[in-house]
């Protein structure tokens, strides 16, 4: 750690991103002020002004990769900066500098060896139905203790040696977490990073299918076990009619979500995500 001001490295893989990477970024200036943490933007495969938006930006490095890939983004943003730890954050996520601070100091030392700031859900303009999941979502414990599905996560220097490069993987968030036991990571309880949620029922289809899939893709499908808990926790939160409402929505949602259409079962790694709450 540099004076009173953590080290370390944000690392932002963008794809056609220019309606959203100025807001990310601004978040950011506080951090960048700091002069500690290298703050890269890997634009992939981009068509729009996202590379010009974000080197306006003082202080931001702005590396260019041709492939519109997240995977690609993400090892292409590791290879411009020497800096640890580093957080990987999706481009339409803000952390405050606060936030920031407190999981880059957790992994300082190398006691944990990946961690993420905890996170909230905006369901602003969304459908009844989606914002119903999202309240049975929000009320399953499991849910909020993994380091997936907030848009941010971070790995010590020792946690990316376990990981080396990024796969070719749909949802990185969920492979990373995977890696550690529960002793090596944590979520910290930070000023909470907003994960703005799908507005529409077809846009929230769209990101659990994508889901599904990148499970399917990493032979760690969503079952068994996992899926038993998950459905045990849902039942627990039932306290009324409402909550038994939304835990009904919840799993009319997944399990239409895991029943994708023969042409969305191909395999590929390319970029995916949810427009409608950009």
């Amino acid at each position: 750690m540099t004076g009173s001001y953590p080290s370390g490295a944000v690392i932002i893989p963008a794809h056609n991103e220019a309606g959203v990477i100025s807001r990310t970024l601004e978040a950011l200036r506080e951090v960048i002020e700091w002069g500690t943490v290298d703050v890269v933007v890997a634009c992939n495969g981009c068509r729009d002004a996202t590379a010009a938006i974000a080197s306006r930006c003082k202080g931001v490095h702005v590396v260019h990769v041709r492939e519109a890939s997240k995977t690609a983004a993400l090892n292409a943003g590791d290879e411009a900066t020497e800096r640890w730890p580093r957080l990987y954050l999706d481009a339409d996520i803000e952390v405050s500098a606060p936030a920031l601070r407190a999981v880059f100091v957790a992994l300082d030392d190398n006691s944990l060896l990946a961690a993420r700031p905890a996170f909230r859900y905006d369901t602003e303009g969304a459908s009844v139905l989606v914002r119903a999941y999202y309240r049975a979502r929000s009320r399953i414990p499991g849910n909020a203790q993994g380091l997936w599905g907030a848009g941010a996560y971070a790995l010590s220097f020792s946690g990316h040696e376990r990981l080396g490069r990024f796969p070719a993987f749909t949802g990185d968030d969920y492979y990373v977490d995977r890696l550690f036991s529960d002793e090596e990571k944590a979520v910290l309880p930070t000023e909470p990073v907003v994960v703005r949620t799908p507005r529409t029922c077809s846009a929230l289809l769209a990101v659990l299918r994508r889901t599904y899939r990148g499970n399917a893709e990493q032979d760690r499908v969503s079952g068994g076990a996992s899926s038993a808990r998950t459905i045990r926790e849902l039942l627990a939160s039932v306290r009324g009619p409402l909550s038994l409402f939304d835990a009904a929505v919840y799993v009319a949602f997944a399990g239409a979500g895991r029943r994708r259409p023969l042409s969305a079962r191909k395999l590929v790694a390319v970029w995916e995500r949810d427009d409608s709450s950009r």
